[in-house]
């Protein structure tokens, strides 16, 4: 009885370890997505509220569109309102092309960018995206871009892989 303890006691402590291990390793990760426009007739749990830059309050998927696994580089660049950063990223080959059907089919809707669980940008869609490059123009701290150095090559970089996370 008392290894059974012992070794229930043992799995259990761990199991624990490795939960405090993995809960520290996801703040390190880099996320960024990118949702469509919706009605706000649509599912109330598939969809979320966001209010856009012209004031109006729209509703996005919840589901990105695009997000981190398909990303393959990324380069930051100055914002233009002067407050922080912006990034364009590029994308895999089939992220790109899912990309050019989205934007093809949703041409005066609203695409929102939101990077490590914050919406940061939203731009409407004006015309297909046909080169694999999405451009969040305001919103990204330095925090972010350390997060990002740690698992998203910059454009230019050499090397097909990710970044070794730490």
């Amino acid at each position: 009885m008392r290894l059974l303890s012992a070794t229930l006691g043992i799995l259990l402590a761990l199991t624990a370890a490795s939960w405090v291990s993995a809960a520290g390793k996801a703040d390190n990760k880099a996320s960024i997505s990118f949702h469509i426009e919706t009605e706000a007739s649509d599912n109330p749990k598939m969809i979320f509220p966001h209010t856009v830059n012209n004031g109006q309050k729209r509703y996005f998927r919840r589901i990105p569109e695009i997000s981190s696994k398909d990303v393959v580089s990324y380069s930051p660049i100055p914002s233009e309102a002067g407050d922080g950063y912006g990034a364009v990223f590029r994308l895999k080959e089939s992220a790109a092309k899912r990309l050019s059907a989205v934007t093809n089919i949703n041409q005066e809707k609203w695409l929102v960018a939101q990077v490590n669980g914050r919406l940061v940008d939203a731009v409407i869609i004006d015309q297909p995206i046909n080169d694999g490059v999405l451009v969040v123009w305001k919103g990204i701290t330095l925090a972010d871009l350390t997060i990002f150095d740690k698992s998203i090559k910059r454009t230019g970089e050499d090397g097909d892989k990710k970044r070794k996370k730490n």
